[in-house]
């Protein structure tokens, strides 16, 4: 009996199909961009159209003036016949040429513009993806997200490409050649317009079904990514556990419901061809067998009959390429479903409008900060700025399970306060609030006596900076890592590196500030990672500094190094420290213990000692365990 556990379907739950046009219609602001391109690649179109139609009319005249047939043009008839067929050989050559010119031009044209709407469509995306909340990450798996950012956005440029445009281009094709038959010969004509009806709903009814098989397709896709992508950054577990083979057989059953569905989609689409090859050649037995009769009553000559035959081949190819294309815009019909899924995940933090007087204070106040740093040309902190405070807050990740509830507690500015409490009492999600990585489900969050609801987080992100457990870093050199893209001067970042004691650390890499840090800084060891993160928020010298046991992966010698620069970091600056180990902060003003997102007890260390109360235990057990 298999213990392996039954994978999550990814396409267990589909969402309704939006309306095809609807979905058109998002693309359409993306094109009108580039209106020029587009105007000038639909107007070649139509001497596409007019030069491949005419082909089989020219062969047609040729047969007619070999057998001297009264439709021969009059122009042609008065004329030698090597003269006439000379001719109508050169009109032939001259339609081949303009026809192959003009496509090649055309298809450069549609797939520039194709690659300017996916760029676009790929730019709008990321942009929307990093300003969504961590609450959205937490629920959507990576590789899901990265399906949308590539895969489906370059099904996206195909749907004008090859297309959208493409189905245009064979549509005016069948137009131009529907016109032309009839113009020499009505009930040939109509046969062919009659035998295309019922073929023109068949490839319908078999586009929709691809079209579903399609979305559960790239479903699985994600799937199958998402779990790749989970093994190859838990490689370290996966080997430390030997998990190879049981991971292998779940990779394995996931990539077999992908390969179903993939079957499925390749069924429908050769569904299409082989009904549209069998359509053909019923086309041409119709020609023949109605052309015959017609001949034989002398009401039409060989010319016009061999002219429709090579309309009945050629007029089903525009219908045989419009369901290919329609094959791929299926295909990018769901890639935008999915991508406008994404698109339209509302975006939880953002900055809302307000009147100036509800910022006034906080900026005021920053700005005076500043002008006081730059006139006494020292950075340090302004003591009177920096208060913290939590009224009545309430929140939950998900429904009503609440992991804070009601938290009321003030921080003075400049006071240093730590966080305590065992494992889920709520110490991290009280820095996701602070730093409006999430909403409070309830009350109200103010710095400065203004809610962070009405600061712009740009400004708010300026004024704390946060120090985590584990740093990450970018693929890049030093110096990008502590500036992270704002313009900050060599000698600016020197300074920071010093004032952190990391500056040491730094000159001894290969290259200095220089030097090239791999995907994940997989260079450096952990310890060196978080150095780098405490010049990053020593260079911001920001009036908030919160700590999440920021030196735990530090060696003892290394620790000691980064708690001197603490102490001179920490001056005149309100910060919060999440600690596991109490012993870290018996000189903080004050300790606020946590338990089950409740603030139950809160004072100095000495004092929570003699109420005898959780801490307290806390700390004996800690004292016993070392």
């Amino acid at each position: 009996m298999s213990i392996l556990p039954s994978p999550t379907k990814s396409n267990s739950e589909y969402r309704p199909r939006e309306n095809d046009w609807r979905l058109f219609s998002r693309l359409i602001p993306y094109g009108r961009r580039h209106g020029k391109l587009l105007a000038l690649s639909m107007f070649l179109l139509v001497p596409i159209a007019v030069a491949s139609a005419i082909k089989p009319l020219l062969v047609g005249q040729a047969i007619s003036l070999i057998r001297q047939e009264p439709n021969t043009y009059q122009f042609l008839q008065n004329m030698p016949l090597w003269q006439g067929l000379n001719i109508l050989i050169g009109m032939l050559l001259i339609a081949t040429s303009v026809r192959l010119i003009l496509t090649g031009v055309q298809g450069y044209l549609v797939q520039k513009l194709g690659q300017k709407i996916t760029a676009a469509i790929r730019e709008d995306l990321f942009h929307h993806v990093t300003s969504l909340s961590v609450r959205f990450f937490d629920s959507t798996p990576v590789g899901k997200l990265i399906t949308r950012l590539t895969s489906d956005v370059e099904s996206l440029g195909d749907v004008f490409s090859t297309g959208a445009v493409g189905i245009i281009s064979d549509l005016l094709s069948m137009i131009v050649i529907v016109g032309l038959m009839f113009s020499i010969q009505s009930q040939l004509a109509s046969l062919l317009v009659l035998i295309l009806i019922p073929v023109t709903w068949l490839i319908i009814y078999f586009q929709q079904q691809y079209r579903d098989a399609n979305y559960k397709t790239r479903e699985e896709l994600s799937g199958l990514n998402s779990q790749l992508q989970e093994n190859i950054i838990g490689i370290n577990v996966v080997q430390l556990f030997r998990r190879e083979k049981f991971n292998a057989e779940l990779f394995r059953v996931t990539n077999q419901n992908y390969v179903k569905q993939v079957d499925n989609s390749i069924w429908y689409d050769s569904a299409v061809s082989a009904t549209l090859e069998w359509v053909g050649l019923v086309a041409i037995a119709g020609v023949l067998w109605l052309g015959s009769g017609l001949l034989l009553e002398r009401q039409i000559s060989f010319g016009i009959l061999s002219a429709f035959i090579l309309y009945a081949q050629q007029f089903f190819e525009p219908l045989r390429n419009f369901a290919e294309k329609f094959t791929v815009i299926q295909s990018g019909f769901t890639a935008i479903e999915r991508v406008v899924n994404i698109l339209e995940e509302p975006i939880e933090i953002k900055d809302y409008p307000q009147p100036e007087s509800t910022r006034v204070d906080f900026e005021l106040g920053y700005i005076n900060e500043i002008v006081a740093r730059l006139e006494s040309q020292e950075f340090t902190p302004i003591p009177t700025l920096g208060e913290i405070k939590f009224e009545n807050v309430y929140f939950a990740y998900k429904n009503d399970d609440y992991v804070i509830k009601n938290l009321n507690f003030t921080i003075h500015p400049g006071e240093k306060i730590a966080l305590v409490g065992p494992t889920g009492a709520g110490k991290s999600s009280i820095i996701r609030l602070l730093c409006r990585l999430y909403e409070p489900t309830q009350g109200r969050i103010l710095i400065d006596g203004v809610d962070i609801r009405k600061i712009p987080q740009i400004e708010l992100r300026r004024y704390m900076s946060v120090i985590l457990q584990e740093a990450f870093l970018f693929a890049g050199d030093v110096k990008s890592n502590i500036t992270l893209g704002d313009n900050y001067s060599f000698a600016e970042i020197q300074q920071a590196a010093e004032k952190t004691n990391v500056a040491t650390f730094i000159n001894q890499l290969p290259h200095g500030y220089d030097t090239q840090l791999r995907e994940r800084a997989t260079n450096l060891s952990s310890g060196q990672k978080q150095l780098l993160a405490f010049a990053r928020a020593a260079i911001r010298n920001p009036q908030i500094l919160v700590l999440d046991e920021a030196t735990a992966s530090l060696d003892v010698g290394t620790e000691a190094l980064v708690q001197e620069a603490l102490n001179k970091l920490l001056i005149k600056r309100t910060s919060i420290i999440i600690a596991h180990r109490l012993s870290t902060i018996r000189n903080v003003d004050q300790i606020f213990v946590l338990k089950r997102g409740e603030l139950i007890e809160q004072g100095s260390h000495e004092e929570l000692l003699q109420q005898q109360g959780f801490y307290a235990t806390l700390h004996n057990l800690q004292m016993l365990k070392a």
